[in-house]
């Protein structure tokens, strides 16, 4: 509880107050709650009462640091009618204020000020007999508009803007979210009477398109649309929402979330429809665009702010994980309980076909609208579907569209599909666009390209068996095993993002096809574990924290201490796990399995016994680390247990798993650097730890202790190495 000074000075106009009342009103004082800790009565003159206190850390919406103050003053009368009166100018102010009366606070002063003294000059009443009643009345009415809000200012306050821009009692909106709802009619829908996915695509692209440029301030254009599943269908007479918000922005190109439900205005049902990842490029035809950067809020956008890194990380590796893929795996062809017999040739499924450039299909900018564009491919692309399948098929997801150039009004399009690859229940069409301006033109533009998977439904929206394709060769065979590629790192993808500890291992296998995703979700996972805003402060020992937080059945643990190490240094030597026996004596030895690239190294980790359990226990080790992307950025150290076919649980040690643990580091000034260690504690590692508060706050700080001494002992070691950071 915030400390509160309060000075009660007493003004009687003409006469001192009579003792007896002197000593009632301080009895009265006496009474008060024990956190008012300082009293002075002076005199009173005539009826009028006039009390000030300042309350530090109660700013409404302001800064509790640097010993901000704010002070409230408030005057009562004293008569029997003192008490009307400064509720009916309370209740007035409350009313200037758009608040209920009682949640009244002190960031509100002046115009408490201004009704204490209107109150005071409407009754002027001589010293009563009930004088006394009134003030502590009066008093504790007006200490409660204070204090009655405080809890929820409180748990608010992390939300609120520094700058004033959100007013009392509104909910935080980030500035560059809009909004789009639209009602389905049948023009939006396809022969199955559902929204066209190329209707919504264009909603879609409108929506971000809007966003990105409220946070530019000038064009953007469309560079890429990342994957997006489609979780459900939407019917005639529903209504689509559409939100789109700009998560975080680099130099010139930005990362917008779209999220899309609808809902049956006449059930009031809602549904999650799909979430979308758009990147927007700022344009000016005569000068550079240099973006302004995000501030996040909330933790939802503390936590997308800082995986969007991570996310245009993967966008510019993409095309390397599909060529090392294809030629350092085997992949599987999934032939089983097929009917090889029923065999389709791929060129049977080819659609092609021209589009003329509109001004109507042209955007505010002149361009070709991209939504319109994404329509189109999907319409292709349906075609082809249906040409193997010969029924309605039903897409399911889209991987990246990816715009390489523009296009504008007078342009032709020509769109490409044709099935890919057809496996038991889904299939792929690969969609490419070409454009040229005049027909004697020989060189056509590729503007774009995506992948769509769709499957066939049966009656009771089960998917359906598809006939086998069979590849043309050369260009054919390599889209075939492309094909194949996407899809293995599409299913690896979704086991690693949706793993549950209830529901599977903690360890999730290791293989090059799904090294560019597992090690995105190890770096996320523990962005996402920083960016929570209810850690709570368990101790403090000679300025090293320790937080916990409880969470979807989960203990973690944070600790945070300031170094005088470079950060850059820091993250060398804390990065390479080979080290760590060094100053963490839970770490026995250390072997490296396994150098990955330059940033994911695979280890494997033996402890040392614990208690009574003869066998101590060991761990196979991701550690991913990411530099910094942009001013602000921590350094990124993280880690999580996998498998690995060559190191497989023996009877020698008994294996444990690590859900997301690691560190971040920030550069604090030239030479100090905050470390904060992160740990989503599971039950093997809570074994390390002693059971009582008292000693888990001692075994932490002994080894953050440890740590900062391993750093300041070696902080002259790496100066060579540091050049390459």
């Amino acid at each position: 509880m915030a400390f509160v000074m309060l000075s009660m000075f007493v003004i009687l106009k003409g006469l001192l107050m009579p003792k007896p009342c002197c000593l009632a009103f301080e009895g009265l004082l006496d009474k008060l709650p024990a956190f008012f800790c300082k009293v002075s009565i002076l005199t009173a003159y005539d009826s009028t009462l006039f009390c000030s206190w300042q309350a530090p850390e109660l700013l409404c919406g302001g800064s509790r640091r640097g010993g901000a103050e704010g002070s409230l003053r408030g005057g009562w009368d004293l008569g029997s009618a003192g008490a009307g009166a400064w509720e009916e100018e309370r209740e007035e102010t409350a009313q200037r204020l758009h608040r209920e009366p009682g949640d009244c606070c002190s960031g509100d002063s002046r115009l408490l000020e201004g009704a204490a003294a209107r109150a005071c000059r409407r009754l002027a009443s001589g010293v009563s007999a009930t004088m006394m009643q009134n003030v502590g009345n009066q008093l504790r009415k007006g200490l409660a508009s204070v204090f009655s809000g405080r809890q929820y200012r409180k748990s608010t306050s992390r939300t609120e803007k520094t700058d004033g821009s959100m007013a009392d009692g509104e909910g935080y909106r980030n500035p560059t979210e809009v909004q789009m709802s639209q009602l389905v009619l049948p023009c939006h829908t396809n022969q199955r009477g559902e929204l066209s996915v190329g209707q919504l695509l264009k909603w879609i692209d409108t929506m971000a398109c809007l966003s990105a440029e409220r946070h530019a301030g000038c064009p953007c254009v469309t560079a890429s649309m990342d994957d997006i599943y489609f979780e459900h269908t939407i019917r005639v007479g529903h209504v689509v929402n559409i939100k789109a918000k700009v998560n975080r922005a680099f130099n010139s190109s930005m990362e917008v979330g779209i999220q899309v439900t609808s809902e049956d205005t006449c059930s009031e049902k809602q549904w999650s429809v799909c979430k979308a990842l758009a990147t927007f490029v700022a344009h000016r035809e005569l000068s550079k665009v240099k973006l302004k950067q995000i501030t996040p809020q909330t933790e939802e956008e503390k936590t997308e702010h800082s995986v969007a890194a991570e996310r245009r990380r993967m966008r510019l590796v993409y095309a390397d994980t599909i060529k090392d893929l294809l030629a350092n795996c085997a992949i599987q062809y999934d032939l089983e309980s097929r009917d090889c017999n029923h065999v389709v040739p791929a060129e049977k499924t080819r659609v092609e076909s021209v589009e003329l450039v509109l001004p109507p299909h042209a955007n505010h900018q002149g361009n070709t609208f991209g939504g319109q564009i994404m329509a189109w491919m999907e319409n292709v692309a349906t075609i082809a579907a249906s040409r193997l399948c010969r029924a309605h098929p039903t897409l399911k997801a889209i991987e990246m569209f990816h715009f390489r150039g523009p296009s504008q009004v007078g342009d032709r399009l020509v769109l490409k599909a044709i099935v890919n690859n057809a496996f038991k229940h889904s299939m792929e069409v690969g969609v490419c666009v070409e454009a040229y301006r005049q027909e004697a033109e020989a060189h056509r533009r590729h503007i774009n390209s995506a992948f769509m998977t769709f499957v066939v439904l049966d009656p009771n929206d089960q998917p359906q068996m598809l006939p086998w394709i069979r590849p043309q060769p050369g260009d054919g065979e390599r889209r075939y095993r492309e094909a194949s590629a996407r899809r293995k790192i599409r299913l690896d993808r979704q086991y690693i993002v949706s793993c549950k500890q209830e529901e599977m291992p903690l360890s999730v296998p290791w293989d090059p096809s799904n090294q560019v995703y597992l090690s995105y979700n190890n770096i996320s996972s523990l962005k996402m574990l920083a960016a929570k805003d209810n850690w709570a402060l368990s101790s403090e020992i000679n300025q090293v924290g320790l937080y916990t937080l409880e969470d979807d059945k989960y203990l973690s643990f944070h600790m945070e201490m300031l170094v005088n190490v470079d950060a850059a240094h820091a993250f060398l030597l804390l990065s390479d796990l080979r080290r760590r026996p060094e100053w963490d004596k839970h770490y026995r030895k250390v072997e490296l399995v396994q150098q990955v690239d330059e940033d994911d190294a695979i280890y494997h980790v033996i402890s040392p016994t614990l208690g009574n359990d003869p066998k101590p226990q060991d761990f196979v080790i991701l550690a991913s680390r990411r530099k910094p992307c942009d001013h602000g950025d921590p350094y990124v150290i993280a880690m999580r247990s996998v498998t690995l076919p060559t190191h497989l649980e023996t009877p020698e040690y008994r294996r444990g798993e690590t859900l997301c643990s690691g560190f971040c580091i920030w550069r604090e000034g030239d030479q100090m650097t905050k470390v904060s260690y992160y740990n989503q504690a599971t039950s093997g590692f809570l074994n390390y730890v002693t059971t009582n508060v008292a000693g888990l706050s001692l075994e932490f700080y002994n080894t953050f202790k440890a740590c900062e001494k391993f750093l300041l002992d070696n902080r002259n070691d790496l100066a060579p190495s540091l050049q390459t950071l």
